[in-house]
């Protein structure tokens, strides 16, 4: 895994290489409105991009109110542990900035993946943009 590099930044910083892999994940392969996908949370959220190379293939972003959101790894990319590092990499900023606790909104399909990095279902299951979600939460003091 040596050879992937994890960047942060802000909207106007990673957009460009960010916004590829939502739009391949989450507009293209998931049916997800562009209206849905695109919101005012990119302005203010921190943005990760998982780089191989020169090439943009996971991201997620950290919101103000603790919440991941949009993690996404390119369909070629999956299999190879790179949510996983990722997720952690997130975590990681997450504590160092002394939040409490994050937050996530997890693909039902997803769960057990989170569920490997200590997180924890809340709540009852839900449709999200017409796929079922589950609310889940990581304590992290």
């Amino acid at each position: 895994m040596s050879n992937f590099k994890i960047l942060s930044g802000g909207w106007s910083e990673l957009q460009s290489a960010v916004g590829p892999v939502r739009e391949a994940v989450f507009i293209r392969e998931q049916q997800i409105a562009p209206a849905d996908e695109w919101d005012a949370q990119d302005l203010v959220s921190l943005h990760f991009a998982v780089m191989d190379g020169e090439a943009c293939i996971a991201t997620a972003r950290l919101l103000e109110n603790h919440s991941i959101g949009r993690v996404a790894v390119l369909s070629s990319s999956r299999g190879k542990g790179i949510g996983k590092l990722l997720m952690l990499a997130v975590i990681e900023v997450a504590k160092k900035q002394g939040r409490p606790f994050v937050k996530l909104s997890s693909q039902v399909h997803a769960i057990e993946f989170y569920v490997g990095l200590g997180f924890k279902v809340q709540g009852e299951e839900y449709l999200d943009c017409g796929i079922p979600h589950i609310d889940m939460r990581l304590e992290l003091e």
